[in-house]
């Protein structure tokens, strides 16, 4: 295979937008099958920056829990302002909701679960919804429910008061998060059943068009623990069953550290409810892996595999995004969420942050690390974790994730088959509709590998997750890719014969079916497009010797249609002038700009990548060196 120089992308934003400036939520690319934990939440409200970063990411879901105490803090007495503000942030901006409904207010306890749940759902004293029917106030989490649900979907009362139109709203609802765990849940499975009986009854006479969702599953232990299947069979015995969808719209699914599992989780789903004749959506809505090679993850159990077990390096958690959404998808789930935007506090109490260390920190029992989940590290600002030497910039994950959602967008899957039966895995995606083929793979092994492909057409795209790309024609019928290793991520429960779980880094294969649709033609704006080919550079002996270097500051991985470029340089006796160059989807090279100055903006077309490099000539009259053009900031507008 004919590889470019690699281009190791830095998702580095150090700048802002002027307010004035930001692109409406409408200009992001939204891919409708992918979604981000806490993008907002109660506990970490979004500001203008952490929705622009989530957005430049391209998802459209985001997902929160709703506290149930935290609205009804004395009996009767609910208070809504500030998830009022959540959900209003979170729709301005263009977001959907899976919204759990979790918590309980201490007066409403019983033991492990809820008072009055297995009163009637409504005051006529029945189970059976009917327009206008209001909630049983003996059953407070029916009340909850209702007036979560009344006041949030779309038409409801804060729609009302806010005058959004019409279909805005929160409309899915997931009852509880992993009620399979004790430490979210334990009351039991019958009682989980009667919860989620109460959720659906009670959201979907608040709300016809509701979709009440079975809490996220762990399967900690799948043999003993499959509540899916208890829980059916539980309704398996109600007669009303039938009439009421068996209580669910949507099974949802978690998994984390071993991306193969989330296919099987999804798997495992779908098969427990064919096995009592229903078909659900299934979505697997957490899946991450925690990296333990930056802060504030352990950064000095290198040596010590025990000691950073279920954890990853950042390359390998790049990959994980990739490898587990594809093998979800192929299995049938219907949307992947990754877990989460930022580190937060994860599983610490606020407050709780250090400085970057080799151990010593963990002296006296003190909290020395956290759970580095986050496509991007904290802020200087954040509550917890707030002392990375890089705050606020993406991890590799971030551009992983983003090149998901730019190959795979909201177009459909037709057919999905996965092949792990060699040394690399192949999750092959067809969609006839949009004419071509999406063929995901990567190394399972140590060692680097070629791997051939049977072509499907005349030509291919093959696109890494740090923003490479080439063009690619096959040879006898065969595309022939070189597969970089695997590293060892020490996941203590590998299958026999597996050296990782986590595969080596990802690519994508997209293969033409039918004849590409021509290109429109290309609007380059603003600035003086040079029409004739640059001198050749030279140098002058009398003088300065020593050409000039030039640099370009990165891009963001996503950009609005019209950006600022920014580029630089360097020489002992001074530039003189710069050209650059620009390559619109891979294109070929062309001279934007002869200029003394050092940014312009440059305007863009939808769904385009725009790669810049940048040459200087000296007040010698030296040319930098770089003739052979590489891409120096590369960005995509959407």
């Amino acid at each position: 295979m004919r590889r470019l120089p690699l281009l190791i992308l830095l998702l580095v934003f150090a700048w802002l937008l002027p307010a004035a400036a930001q692109p409406a939520p409408s200009a992001y690319l939204r891919a409708e099958r992918l979604g981000i934990t806490f993008i907002s939440s109660l506990g970490h409200p979004a500001n203008e920056l952490r929705y622009q970063r989530a957005l430049l990411l391209g998802p459209a879901w985001n997902r929160w829990p709703l506290y149930w105490n935290e609205v009804e803090r004395q009996p009767g007495l609910f208070d809504w302002s500030r998830y009022d503000r959540l959900v209003s942030g979170d729709l301005r901006h263009g977001l959907k909701l899976d919204v759990i409904l979790l918590g309980r207010p201490a007066f409403h306890g019983r033991g492990g679960g809820i008072e009055g749940l297995e009163r009637p759902v409504f005051a006529d004293g029945t189970d059976a919804p009917a327009p206008g029917k209001a909630p049983n106030a003996a059953n407070p989490w029916a009340v909850f429910v209702t007036q979560a649900v009344n006041r949030y979907r779309p038409g409801g009362l804060l729609a009302q008061q806010e005058g959004w139109p019409a279909g805005l709203g929160v409309q899915v609802w997931e009852a509880w998060n992993e009620p399979d765990l004790g430490m979210f849940w334990s009351a039991g499975v019958e009682e989980y059943a009667r919860l989620l009986k109460v959720t659906y009854l009670a959201a979907h006479a608040a709300d016809p068009e509701a979709r009440v969702m079975f809490g996220g599953l762990a399967y900690g232990d799948p043999d003993q623990d499959d509540w899916l299947r208890k829980v059916l069979a539980i309704y398996a015995q109600d007669p009303n069953r039938r009439a009421h969808n068996w209580y669910m719209d949507i099974v949802a699914v978690h998994n984390y550290s071993d991306p193969r599992r989330s296919g099987l989780v999804v798997r495992r789903a779908r098969e427990t409810l064919a096995s009592f004749g229903l078909e659900r959506p299934v979505w697997l809505n957490e899946s991450g892996v925690p990296v333990w090679d930056d802060y504030p993850g352990p950064t000095w159990t290198r040596q010590d595999a025990a000691a950073r077990a279920l954890r990853a390096t950042a390359a390998q958690q790049a990959a994980f995004v990739v490898q587990s959404t594809v093998y979800a998808w192929a299995e049938g789930a219907e949307v992947v969420f990754f877990h989460q935007l930022y580190d937060d506090c994860g599983n610490q109490p606020s407050g709780t942050t250090f400085p970057p260390h080799n151990g010593e920190w963990c002296a006296d029992g003190r909290a020395c690390w956290g759970d580095a989940h986050g496509l991007y590290r904290n802020e200087r600002t954040a509550d917890c974790f707030n002392q990375h030497p890089l705050p606020g910039t993406p991890r590799p994950a971030a551009g992983a994730f983003y090149r998901l959602a730019q190959i795979f967008g909201s177009a459909p899957v037709e057919d999905a088959r996965i092949d792990i039966s060699g040394s690399a895995a192949r999750v092959v995606f067809e969609r006839p509709a949009a004419g071509e083929r999406i063929t995901v793979l990567w190394n399972r092994r140590l060692e680097p590998i070629t791997l051939e492909v049977e072509a499907a057409g005349a030509g291919a795209r093959l696109y890494s997750s740090a923003n490479e790309d080439w063009t690619l024609t096959p040879a006898g019928g065969i595309y022939r890719i070189e597969l970089p290793p695997a590293t060892r991520d020490d996941y203590p429960y590998l299958p026999a014969g597996e050296v990782s779980a986590i595969g080596g880094p990802p690519f994508f294969l997209v293969e033409r079916l039918n004849p590409p649709t021509p290109a429109a033609p290309l609007t380059i704006t603003p600035g003086a497009v040079i029409g004739t080919p640059p001198p050749r550079p030279t140098t002058d002996p009398a003088r300065d010797v020593t050409p000039p270097s030039t640099a370009m500051m990165p891009l963001p991985v996503v950009s609005p249609a019209t950006f600022t470029v920014y580029w630089s340089g360097e020489d002992d006796s001074g530039i003189d002038r710069y050209l650059i160059w620009v390559r619109v989807d891979g294109g070929d090279w062309t001279p934007w700009l002869e200029t003394t100055a050092t940014q312009a903006q440059y305007t863009g077309q939808l769904g385009r990548r725009y790669e810049f490099a940048a040459w200087a000539v000296d007040l010698a009259g030296n040319w930098s060196s770089n003739i052979e053009l590489t891409p120096q900031a590369v960005t995509a507008v959407q």
